[in-house]
């Protein structure tokens, strides 16, 4: 074991920082004349200490100055023996001594890896939880059941080891199937589950004991918000806190965000109204499937209410003074116009766990007016956007491929929507691993005609 890791505590369950103080035997070159310093460490540098984060130019009394030698140089008797010939002549040429060094070590040196290494059984060591999603200031766990009883140590030492992070909490159950929200226990920090969190350029503020957020998909969020069009109508049928809405909104893209748990509905609206996009994100508060069902007439609603959405927004420009012929700021009001579109152009369903089984839902959505949309020049089927999992047994042999995975998923489409959609017509995004055998995709497709015009 390296003379720079910790001390080792196998039988720690409460943090003891004092634990991990030690000193480190170490020679110091001590230079009466700083100036020679900078020479040596150059000339010599095979024979300076190089270990990261530990510096090897340190003060000794009275302000003076001393380099360290390598870390195998561990007392003065016989150092000449394991330095280059240089480095023993340049130390008389300095006029430097050599002398004995302990270099003091403390809990505060050491990363949270290398802590939790000193602390967790041996058994344990192989899937170390170092790994955690972060919300504002939030850092949140799903400990496995061997992991539980250190719950507290673990949780203190992420805590004291990210600035950033005031809270560490811990999954205690499975989601809750309705809300997607589940229990957590407090390992470190204060209680404070009130988060603040940025992402793809927007603000949000949510309980996160309440609702359902994500952190590990905001690269799915930016993915996925990049295809909505300014303009254009997004449903977004399990919307949570506005992940996907807000930003949209943002990008002036038009949205109907709906989700069924109320404080989710709560944060919802409080998102909108911070990042100023109430006039493109109207939220709902229904269920899945009645949402889907209602979501032409909702988007018909808003379109006879507000043919047209205008937005003003002051902005400076540099122009030319007629009168002094010099450059000049002025402030200009520009005003841009959004017609609202009568139809919904995508469809967005992150709800992994069970969004394939609200597809149903899809099945004769304009059967009631179907002449009067095929005859309107404007309408097109909607592209519907739906996340979900595909889990596999590790005792599956041989391992299902990629491609076998995705046509799992299609097969599951077809017979949900009632319908053999083409695999071809499919696109898929593996968006993260969330086990080793549990994929979660995005498959994307335009509804097909068959099934929106379908009577029942």
């Amino acid at each position: 074991m390296s003379k720079f890791a910790p001390p080792v505590n196998r039988e720690m369950k409460v943090l003891d920082k004092l634990f991990f103080d030690k000193q480190v035997p170490l020679v110091v070159v001590k230079f009466t004349d700083s100036k020679h310093i900078a020479s040596f460490n150059k000339r010599c540098k095979k024979d300076v200490l190089t270990v990261p984060y530990v510096k090897h130019i340190v003060y000794l009394e009275n302000g003076i100055k001393g380099v360290l030698l390598r870390d195998d140089i561990d007392s003065v008797e016989g150092y000449q023996d394991k330095l280059n010939e240089d480095t023993v002549a340049a130390i008389k040429e300095y006029g430097a001594q050599v002398e004995p060094y302990q270099l003091k070590l403390t809990y505060d040196f050491w990363k949270a890896d290398d802590i939790l290494k000193a602390v967790i059984p041996e058994e344990l060591q192989d899937e170390l939880p170092t790994g955690f999603a972060q919300a504002g200031h939030l850092a949140h766990f799903n400990l496995k059941r061997e992991f539980k009883p250190y719950g507290e140590l673990i949780g203190q030492i992420i805590l004291d080891k990210n600035p950033k992070v005031e809270t560490v909490v811990d999954k205690l159950d499975s989601i809750d199937t309705k809300f997607r929200t589940f229990e957590m226990k407090v390992l470190a920090g204060r209680p404070d589950m009130m988060v603040e969190q940025q992402e793809c350029g927007c603000k949000f503020k949510f309980d996160f004991s309440k609702v359902y957020w994500n952190s590990r998909l905001n690269t799915e969020h930016e993915r996925l918000v990049k295809e909505f069009p300014a303009g254009e109508v997004v449903a977004d049928v399990f919307a949570g806190v506005g992940p996907f809405a807000v930003p949209a909104g943002k990008k002036r893209a038009l949205v109907l965000a709906n989700d069924l748990n109320p404080e989710s509905f709560k944060y919802l609206k409080e998102n909108i109204e911070l990042n100023k996009v109430g006039d493109v994100v109207k939220p709902f508060e229904l269920d899945g499937r009645e949402f889907i069902k209602k979501s032409p007439q909702l988007l018909l609603d808003w379109a006879s209410k507000d043919q047209v959405i205008e937005r003003s927004k002051v902005v400076k420009r540099r122009k030319l003074d007629p009168i002094t012929n010099e450059n000049i700021t002025v402030k200009e009001t520009s005003i841009t116009r959004t017609t609202v579109p009568k139809y919904i152009s995508q469809y967005v369903m992150n709800l992994p766990a069970s969004a394939l089984e609200f597809l149903n839902e899809f099945i004769g959505l304009y059967s009631q007016v179907e002449d009067t949309v095929k005859a309107d020049s404007h309408f097109k089927l909607p592209i519907i956007n739906v996340h979900c999992f595909e889990k596999y047994s590790r005792d599956e042999v041989p391992e299902p491929s990629m491609d076998q995975l995705e046509r799992r998923v299609h097969k599951r489409i077809c017979t949900i929507m009632e319908y053999p959609i083409a695999f071809e017509e499919c696109h898929f995004h593996v968006v993260r691993y969330v086990a080793p055998t549990k994929p979660m995709f995005c498959v994307s497709f335009v509804l097909p005609e068959a099934v929106a015009f379908k009577k029942s």
